[in-house]
Parts: structure tokens; C-alpha cells; sequence
């Protein structure tokens, strides 16, 4: 790579990130999710505008020598394993707390059914399939299920329902959805790649996710706190935070090496970190969540927007049929759920409108099933105007509810009662074995780690900022 080339590599990373900064900060002030103006940000520099208005210019600024397209690549997934990385680490704070009734409802009603239906119907959108036929049944399943936690979570911020019951039901549900449709993608992509060609592989490639779920969380936390007493020593913050980001990508690495999708480990190595002492951890999570929400997620999204081709790649009958289909099936079968559990039919409406929320995890979705060559670029389109679209809606959807009555979620608005949080469900028990249960497998060494070298109380949360931001979006943008 000579100068002049260099020169265009780092003037193609300047507009990105202007344009995803400043998208971000255009649809933050219109009270919109920033993860869309960061879209939109990507799509004014793409084929979509820049290339109508001068292809000439848009192939010299992000095509004009032929390394330009790896390494533009190389930070569009660094942005999206930090995505996800910050995601996991938000998950067990934001995930675990809610009505135990409920939950188990909206599982049923945002997983189970929409999942059964995106995966029968898959064959409706066969023109759409550039792969395996089996990855692409679940891709199209977990299309349908998947909600974002972090564009939800900053609606709910927003309007100031965070601390409400309602918000808590959603965001509980949501991560345990989430966690289930990671793997299942997981398993999409391993099929993809010729890993599970037959009900013998699948059952291979099955085991290896679990055995690296199980070691991930129950064996990795004692591990890691093992080789910092023998071979570091104390950390310093500063370089705490190196052995973070080594942690994350080690995780990557080795998943890399085990066919294990990548995101799906990134995932698993924040909910590691998740286990650890907060008094030490908080501020080494806030450094890392602020340079990737600022830095590497805005450049991943803005090359989301990059790769979306409007003029040529936007099918309109595909694009409604599947908007349509997806959210009918997702909102008639979260509201008849919540329905089913004891909440009357406006606000079985409102967690149905919730629950539809797509956002970053959608994006994510789309993002990895085209480059496993799952989905054509049509259906990669669809997928992502289906996330931005849904976020859109549910924002202004409950906007509306406030503003035709401002106490409408007034009686959420408390504490859940103690007897609530103590009343856990089946399936807040799975997903808090998932993210809780290595820290009674190394007791011990959690009690010699979070001994306290100094006075002082734990650490702070992250900032409110890092917070709203965090997608996956996971928080945060399967985030975005």
C-alpha cells in the first residue's frame, strides 16, 4: 500500500465516521434511536445517494485500490464483535429482574411462535436464498424472533419507563430470546460452511456450541482469575483494560478455530466479564463500551448503510411482504401471550409493539447471514429496513400512548415487589444458569479476587451515555 492509498483508507474512515456521528446526533435530537442515523449516515456516502449523484466519486473514495474493501471489512467486523463483546457484559445488570409470570409468556409469544413461523414460511422467500437450504429456514426463523434490547432499552430511557415493570418484562424476555437465537445462528452459519451436513454433524456442531457455552461461562471466569494471581499479578487499570480486549478476542480466536461463530463468542466472552467484581471492572467496561459505541460500532453501522444498494438491490414486494408477515405474526402472538398471563389487551398490545423491536440485533442478523452467503442482497435489505422500521414504530408507538395519557404506565412505574423478584420461572432460571451460575463453580477464588485493596464503595456503572448506546445493541445494538 503506497501513500496515496493509505491517504484514501483514512479519508474513507474520517466520513464514516462524520457520517454515522453526525446521523447519530440528527436522529438523537429528532428523539429517534442514533443506531438508524448512523444507517442513514452509511447510506448518504453509499450507492444509495453518493453513487447516483457521482459513482466516480463513491468508487474512489471506498473502492479505488483493491485492499481498500478488506480493510474496511476488518473494522466492519471489529465493530460488530465489540458490538456484541459490550452487549454481553450489559446483558446480566439489564436481563434478569421482572415479573416471573410474564416473562415465560413473552418467550412463548416473541420466540417460540414467530421462530416456527419464520422457519415454515422460509420457503415463501426461496428467490431470496443464496445458500444451504436449512441455514437459511433458520436464519428466516430467527428474522421473525429476534428483538433489540438496546434500541428497546433506549425508548424506554427516553420516556422514562426504564424503572418500570413494563420495561423490565421486555428487556428479561428480550435477553433470554436473544440468547437462544444466538446460538441458533450459531448453528445456521456452522451449516452454511459444511460443518453440519448431515443429522450426525448438526449433533457435532450442537455439542461443540454447548461444550463452549459451558466452558466459556463456568470454567473461563476461575481460569482467568487463576493466570492473573500466577502470572500477572495486580492490575492496573490501564492495563486491565488491554487484558480485556485480549480476553474478547481470544474468545474470537479460538471460536474462530472451533467453527463456532464468532459473535456468538464475543457474546459469550461479555457475559465472562459480567461475572466479574464490579468495583474493578466498572471502569475498565466504561473505557471499552465508550471507544466502541463511539468509535468502532458507529464505523459498523455506517458500513451497513454502505453495502445497502437502494437504487438496485431494494425489492419492494419482498421488502413489505416480509415487514407485513413478520410483525402480524410477531404482535398477534406476544399480545395473545401476554393476554394468556394475566394483563389486559392494551397492554398485551403494548408488549407486543415491544417485543417487535428489531433494531441492532436484526442489523447483526442481516450483517452475518449475507457474509456466510445465507441471504442474497435483497432479503439483506429487507432485513435491515425490517429493523430500522420496527424500531421506528414501537418508538412512536409508545410516544403516542404518553401523550394521549401521561400515566398510562403510572402504575408500572414502581419497584417489583420482593415477593416478584423472588418468584423466578423456569425460564429466568435458564437464562440466569447461563450468565450467574460460574460464580458458585469458583466461590473461592471470586472471594480472593473481590477482596477490596482500598476504602471506598464499588465502582460506578457505566455512563449514562455508554448506557443509552449499548445495543446489543445487546445493551446495545444484536445491537445494535
Amino acid at each position: 500500500m503506497n501513500d496515496s492509498e493509505l491517504a484514501r483508507f483514512f479519508l474513507s474512515l474520517v466520513l464514516l465516521l462524520i457520517g454515522a456521528l453526525g446521523g447519530g446526533l440528527v436522529f438523537e435530537r429528532l428523539k429517534l434511536p442514533r443506531v438508524i442515523g448512523e444507517i442513514a449516515g452509511g447510506i448518504v456516502l453509499g450507492p444509495s445517494v453518493l453513487g447516483l449523484v457521482s459513482s466516480e466519486a463513491h468508487k474512489w473514495l471506498f473502492a479505488g485500490f483493491p485492499a481498500q474493501g478488506a480493510l474496511l471489512s476488518a473494522f466492519y467486523w471489529l465493530g460488530l464483535v465489540l458490538l456484541m463483546f459490550t452487549a454481553g457484559f450489559k446483558m446480566q445488570a439489564e436481563g434478569m429482574e421482572g415479573s416471573g409470570r410474564i416473562i415465560p409468556a413473552l418467550v412463548i409469544g416473541a420466540l417460540v411462535v414467530p421462530f416456527a413461523c419464520g422457519y415454515a414460511g422460509a420457503p415463501l422467500f426461496a428467490d431470496a436464498q443464496a445458500g444451504d437450504d436449512l441455514a437459511f429456514k433458520l436464519v428466516m426463523g430467527i428474522a421473525v424472533g429476534v428483538t433489540s434490547i438496546p434500541v428497546i432499552s433506549r425508548i424506554f430511557l427516553d420516556l422514562g419507563l426504564m424503572n418500570s415493570s413494563f420495561a423490565r418484562n421486555i428487556i428479561g424476555a428480550a435477553t433470554i430470546q436473544d440468547l437462544i437465537l444466538w446460538s441458533m445462528l450459531a448453528i445456521a452459519t456452522a451449516v452454511q460452511n459444511g460443518d453440519a451436513a448431515d443429522a450426525g454433524g448438526i449433533g457435532r456442531v450442537i455439542a461443540v456450541n454447548l461444550a463452549f457455552v459451558i466452558v466459556s461461562l463456568f470454567f473461563a471466569p476461575a481460569a482467568a482469575r487463576a493466570i492473573r494471581r500466577s502470572v500477572f499479578g495486580k492490575f492496573s487499570e490501564a492495563s486491565l483494560t488491554g487484558y480485556t480486549m485480549l480476553l474478547c478476542l481470544v474468545f474470537v480466536a479460538a471460536a474462530s478455530l472451533l467453527k463456532v461463530n464468532v459473535i456468538f463468542a464475543a457474546l459469550l466472552a461479555g457475559l465472562v466479564m459480567a461475572r466479574f467484581p464490579s468495583r474493578h471492572l466498572a471502569p475498565v467496561k466504561q473505557h471499552i463500551a465508550d471507544i466502541s459505541i463511539w468509535f468502532f460500532v458507529p464505523i459498523y453501522f455506517a458500513l451497513v448503510g454502505l453495502r445497502l444498494d437502494l437504487a438496485h438491490q431494494f425489492d419492494g414486494p419482498l421488502t413489505l411482504f416480509f415487514i407485513v408477515a413478520s410483525t402480524a405474526i410477531k404482535l398477534v402472538s406476544c399480545t395473545i401471550a401476554a393476554k394468556a398471563a394475566g394483563t389486559d389487551w392494551a397492554r398485551a398490545f403494548d408488549y407486543g409493539v415491544a417485543m417487535n423491536t428489531r433494531g441492532g440485533p436484526g442489523i447483526v442478523l442481516a450483517s452475518v447471514a449475507y457474509a456466510a452467503g445465507i441471504i442474497d442482497e435483497r432479503m439483506f435489505t429487507a432485513l435491515v429496513l425490517a429493523s430500522i422500521l420496527t424500531s421506528l414504530a414501537t418508538g412512536l408507538w409508545l410516544r403516542w400512548r404518553l401523550a394521549r395519557d401521561s400515566e398510562a404506565f403510572a402504575e408500572l412505574a414502581r419497584p417489583p415487589a420482593a415477593g416478584m423478584r423472588g418468584a423466578a420461572s423456569l425460564a429466568s432460571t435458564i437464562a440466569d444458569l447461563l450468565v450467574r451460575f460460574s460464580r458458585s463453580s469458583s466461590g473461592r477464588d471470586r472471594h480472593a479476587a473481590a477482596k477490596p485493596s482500598g476504602p471506598g464503595p464499588d465502582g460506578p456503572e457505566l455512563s449514562k451515555q455508554s448506557n443509552e448506546r449499548n445495543e446489543l445493541l445487546p445493551k446495545g445494538r444484536f445491537a445494535h
